[in-house]
């Protein structure tokens, strides 16, 4: 954004809008008097709100400004979490032991603002019962609705049902405290944002 900002004799309009470095407002001044006078003290003229009629602008440290906002602007970055996609994989057959296992390592992905995507495979004969896939995954979503919101309703794709969770926000800040049991609309497909995957295998 700083490196958009006009300043000195770039600044094109005639008239601007002028705060002084205390951070007082001059008033409607010419530009080329508000460049002098900025000369005048050691700083330079910055437009801040081009968009302003007159435009806004500033008489500041224009060098010291763009390190500032850069600092800012790095620290934002490292602080920004990467989108992960956990991968949860059941069976048809998985037993109710098991599908509580899968729960807590779910509810434990989404607590840490992750997104969760289970899949279920089916072999054999199995493919003719994908209601039985079908509730289990529904199941799935009921429990963990507390802390996540479906973004993808269970879907087959070929031998291959899955159901994609995404962290509730507000309800992990608030505790984790239940929220509506309406889902928000499914989508097809997974967001483009980049994501790691890491599967937790079925145990045998």
């Amino acid at each position: 954004m700083t490196d958009r900002l006009r300043f000195n004799n770039r600044i094109r309009a005639r008239e601007v809008r002028l705060i002084d470095e205390e951070g007082n407002q001059v008033g409607i001044v010419q530009v080329r008097d508000a460049i002098q006078m900025a000369e005048e003290r050691g700083f330079d003229l910055v437009e801040v709100a081009p968009n302003a009629v007159p435009p806004v602008c500033r008489i500041m440290d224009y060098g010291k400004f763009r390190y500032e906002q850069s600092k800012k602007e790095s620290e934002a970055r490292k602080h920004q979490k990467q989108v992960q996609l956990k991968e949860v994989r059941l069976k048809p057959k998985t037993d109710d032991h098991d599908i509580d296992t899968k729960a807590k390592q779910a509810r434990k992905f989404l607590l840490a603002g992750d997104k969760v995507k289970f899949t279920l495979r089916f072999r054999g004969r199995e493919i003719f019962h994908p209601d039985i896939g079908i509730q289990m995954l529904e199941g799935m979503a009921e429990d963990l609705r507390d802390i996540s919101v479906v973004e993808q309703k269970p879907l087959m794709e070929g031998r291959v049902l899955s159901l994609l969770l995404a962290p509730n926000a507000k309800a992990r800040a608030q505790g984790a405290k239940p929220v509506s049991p309406t889902p928000k609309p499914a989508t097809q497909q997974i967001p483009a944002d980049p994501v790691t995957v890491k599967t937790v295998e079925e145990e045998e």
